[in-house]
């Protein structure tokens, strides 16, 4: 391994972590109406686990509500049953032809428990990409140890490293605070 795979493999890895991070946050509900809500429903296609937009379109009519619209109508009662058994906390109402999905808004309480989560969230992909850097950091001292770099280039990489870590911290809490400004909205 050299110093160019070595940063590619940083790249790689840290991209996939902070999107990761950031397709997480879109499955937070706030007060408006997402896909991203459901994003994470499986629904009982003919026996195979399906996910909720293969099945079904699913629209916005307004800010505060989400309409699916199932491809085949009698897929209507298992997308129901899958909403139910998700646990996100909305309620369908099923009139026969589509599933409403009413967003309430959200309770003080409810804005600081989510609040929280994001945090935590935050934090835990912080010590994520720290993990990565200890993993990487280590391949490049590696590579001292073995005489393929010098400890001048050993020593210049890793201060690379952490810029490019503290970089991407930055990332992750200026999505963290979208997110939380978001839900306080």
């Amino acid at each position: 391994m050299d110093i160019p795979q070595v940063k590619r493999d940083l790249d790689d890895r840290m991209k996939k972590t902070i999107e990761v991070f950031s397709e997480k946050l879109k499955g937070i509900r706030t007060s408006t109406a997402s896909p991203a809500l459901v994003d994470g429903i499986k629904v009982d296609y003919y026996g195979a686990q399906s996910p909720l937009k293969q099945v079904a379109t699913i629209m916005i009519p307004d800010p505060r509500q989400l309409m699916i619209k199932p491809f085949e109508q009698t897929m209507l009662s298992n997308i129901e049953k899958a909403i139910i058994a998700s646990n996100i906390g909305l309620n369908p109402a099923n009139d026969g032809k589509v599933i409403r999905l009413n967003i309430p808004p959200l309770s003080e309480e409810r804005r600081n428990q989510l609040v929280d989560q994001v945090k935590k969230m935050g934090e835990e992909t912080k010590v994520s990409l720290r993990n990565i850097r200890r993993d990487i950091v280590g391949k490049v001292d590696g590579m001292e140890k073995e005489k393929k770099i010098s400890k001048d280039i050993c020593f210049k990489e890793k201060d690379n490293i952490q810029k490019q870590i503290d970089a991407n911290e930055k990332k992750i809490e200026a999505l963290t605070q979208a997110k939380i400004k978001e839900i306080k909205e």
